[in-house]
């Protein structure tokens, strides 16, 4: 283990103070907006992460995710109409064993993200992992437990959230999110190894332009990288 991971605590319980919980609100509302902006489209779409779990800080993220995207035409069109301005759009494929994903960036703070090709088990999982909510979710103000990037587990409470290591527990740990326990011990693995080393460089990282979609981008990289055709698994261009 770690020195980093060996640095916390089990059974710490967090009691929020009332700029968290408003910050919680103000980060929960922004998803709200996206959430509704893509389900007047028919387009459902999680939350994922701090803000999912709870646990927020000034430098959390809003992170969302479309696990079964429709194209990306359509949801890109979701946010024109509801008036919701995109800065950036990218592809990114971290390993060429993972799928290659789009990433809209609305803000320096608050990403869309969907998948381009099929997901494997674990990488849908990944969202379980961290705490995924969906709207319903949100407007009832449910949290979802979830394991944060220093590999603690945060169950949310009526005062806050309470956090354990889930290092030696990862079956459990895959029991209570309802996921795969090889899940867990391949987040454990990436984890530590980016605790260890840093953060390393992805597969693929491409910014479009502005008159390119995800389609034409990914048959692109596809028609010349066999690795990512192969990640596809049938070449369909």
């Amino acid at each position: 283990m770690s020195e980093k991971q060996q640095k916390y605590s089990d059974g710490v319980e967090v009691v929020y103070n009332k700029e968290r919980w408003d910050l919680l609100k103000t980060y929960r509302q922004k998803a709200q907006t996206l959430l509704e902006a893509l389900h007047n489209r028919s387009i459902e779409a999680i939350v994922h992460g701090s803000v999912a779990r709870g646990d927020v800080d000034r430098n959390s993220d809003v992170d969302l995710f479309i696990p079964i995207p429709p194209s990306s035409f359509q949801i890109e069109t979701a946010l024109e109409q509801a008036k919701i301005p995109i800065a950036i759009r990218t592809v990114i494929q971290a390993t060429p064993a993972y799928a290659m994903k789009a990433y809209i960036e609305i803000g320096s703070d608050t990403t869309i993200s969907f998948p381009l090709m099929r997901l494997r088990r674990v990488e849908r999982e990944f969202y379980r992992f961290s705490g995924e909510v969906d709207l319903s979710q949100i407007n009832n103000g449910t949290r979802a437990a979830g394991v944060d990037k220093r590999l603690m587990l945060i169950e949310p409470t009526s005062k806050g959230h309470t956090e354990n290591r889930i290092i030696g527990k990862e079956e459990p740990t895959a029991k209570m999110l309802g996921i795969a326990v090889q899940t867990v011990q391949d987040r454990v693995h990436a984890l530590m190894k980016r605790d260890a080393v840093g953060r390393t460089g992805v597969f693929v990282k491409q910014q479009l332009g502005p008159d390119e979609t995800f389609e034409l981008v990914l048959k692109r990289l596809a028609m010349e990288n066999p690795a990512v055709r192969r990640r596809l698994g049938v070449f369909i261009f």
